[in-house]
């Protein structure tokens, strides 16, 4: 038997995971945003052309934590391409989703996302969660369910290291 509570409950968990975004998102200001633990981390670095966004080759330890400048543009760049190709025409690349330039325009961004994606999930119903219709990124044959939690869960990943970035940055740099 199905889950006739899946919509409702995965807002619920995606309103926990938006609120611990939002608490540690607070206050936060372009020094400590672009601010680098160590320079090899993932980073959205100023160019005289804008900005260039870091994407790493393969995942590993050694290259050392994300910029919160870099983990906010990630937010961005996956909000984007699940609307996108979940919703929408799915022809965004990656070069397509730039850092908007500091963070008041990045938090900015990530609502306008937020909101859109919960107007999507409450747009669906019961049923069309567990369809493979709203279901084309980034998992592949799964239920439109497993996409909305999969997102949740990488909500919460993105929103942990936010904070993880300002606990060093509080002990390194202040």
């Amino acid at each position: 038997m199905r889950d006739h509570h899946i919509k409702e409950n995965i807002l619920f968990q995606l309103d926990m995971c938006w609120q611990l975004y939002l608490y540690h998102t607070e206050n936060l200001e372009d020094a400590e945003a672009l601010w680098a633990f160590k320079p090899s981390g993932l980073q959205v670095r100023k160019q005289d052309d804008g900005w260039r966004i870091d994407w790493p080759e393969k995942e590993s330890y050694e290259i050392g934590p994300s910029s919160i400048a870099w983990t906010m543009w990630h937010i961005i760049y996956w909000w984007t391409t699940a609307l996108d190709c979940n919703f929408g025409d799915g022809t965004l690349n990656i070069e397509d989703i730039p850092w908007p330039g500091n963070v008041e325009k990045a938090k900015e961004t990530i609502k306008l996302l937020h909101d859109k994606w919960v107007s999507k999930l409450n747009e669906l119903s019961e049923e069309d969660y567990h369809l493979k219709q709203y279901a084309k990124w980034p998992l592949e044959d799964r239920n439109f369910a497993d996409i909305a939690l999969w997102l949740n869960g990488e909500l919460m990943k993105n929103a942990a290291e936010i904070g993880y970035g300002r606990f060093l940055y509080a002990t390194c740099i202040k």
